[in-house]
């Protein structure tokens, strides 16, 4: 949705204040400010998320994990939402979904791609010279934070876009739903269900955030990290509404742009009158209609 408005914008269409607002939201998610980044960008969050997946390591240390996310503050780039490595050997791929997506392996596949080719320049290596270049071995992972029912526990590229033939690549992902265990990612699926079921029962209000850090900090999910930062999650679970309003108001400006262009296109050929328009397109005023014969008389 955030490509609207540059599209508009090459048309030739007026872009509103909203519009522009809508570019800065996005601007934001871009810089991934939400909660999930936010939580595992502290590295002792992150080293319990990688014991999470591999409790066998007992020698990992914070300094073993280097971060390699992709931020690119350019809203037509790839972003993911998490990526690092661990002691140099092993980079770990994590997307946390609430919407459920096949497409994501597509992005996936993306995203490690541009995770080397990060990594290759950070490490010095030419992978156009004879000498083999050294890869971290990859994992990659979905959280998905909505309901499992009878979703996959492993996707696959093959298995999904091509009918399960021997393709010449192939990307593999583990889905990691919600579970009885008590580790900091089910901590984090628990905390959006319950931000989910808020939002259900009071909207998109503020009393949602803060019932939704209440109700956490009561079950002991994401405690520690809620009673640090709970004036940044206040902040970033705000701004996910800020978001919500300003797409709704771009929605009903790109409509009424829409009603406004067909509306001067028929008064110009002859097949409504000023006063008509109103009727025929209840998002304009007569007001709205003057201005559009204003504009045609001028082109005249």
């Amino acid at each position: 949705m955030y490509l609207v408005p540059r599209i508009l914008r090459n048309r030739g269409v007026k872009v509103q204040d909203d519009t522009k607002q809508i570019e800065e939201v996005m601007a934001k998610r871009t810089a991934k400010n939400s909660v999930f980044l936010d939580l595992f960008q502290n590295k002792s969050y992150l080293l319990k998320l990688y014991k999470t997946l591999h409790p066998e390591d007992t020698t990992a240390t914070e300094d073993s994990l280097t971060d390699v996310t992709i931020e690119n503050v350019l809203t037509d780039n790839l972003y993911n939402d998490l990526g690092f490595i661990v002691n140099n050997k092993l980079m770990i791929l994590i997307e946390a979904q609430s919407t459920w997506t096949m497409n994501i392996l597509v992005r996936v596949l993306l995203y490690l791609a541009q995770s080397y080719h990060e990594y290759f320049q950070r490490t010095s290596q030419n992978y156009y010279k004879s000498k083999k270049v050294k890869m971290p071995k990859p994992e990659l992972y979905v959280i998905f934070t909505g309901n499992k029912g009878r979703k996959p526990d492993k996707i696959s590229l093959s298995k999904e876009f091509f009918e399960g033939a021997d393709i010449d690549i192939e990307v593999k992902a583990k889905v990691i739903y919600e579970s009885d265990t008590d580790d900091i990612i089910n901590q984090y699926i628990i905390f959006c269900k319950v931000f989910n079921e808020q939002t259900k029962q009071h909207g998109m209000t503020q009393k949602v955030v803060t019932e939704t850090i209440r109700i956490c900090k009561d079950r002991n999910v994401l405690r520690e990290y809620l009673f640090d930062r709970e004036k940044e999650v206040v902040t970033i679970m705000m701004s996910l509404f800020d978001e919500e309003q300003i797409m709704k108001s771009f929605i009903k400006s790109e409509r009424a742009d829409e009603a406004r262009e067909n509306a001067r296109i028929m008064l110009k050929n002859g097949r409504i009158s000023v006063e008509e328009i109103p009727s025929f397109f209840p998002k304009l005023t007569l007001e709205d209609a003057k201005e559009i014969e204003a504009e045609i008389m001028q082109l005249a």
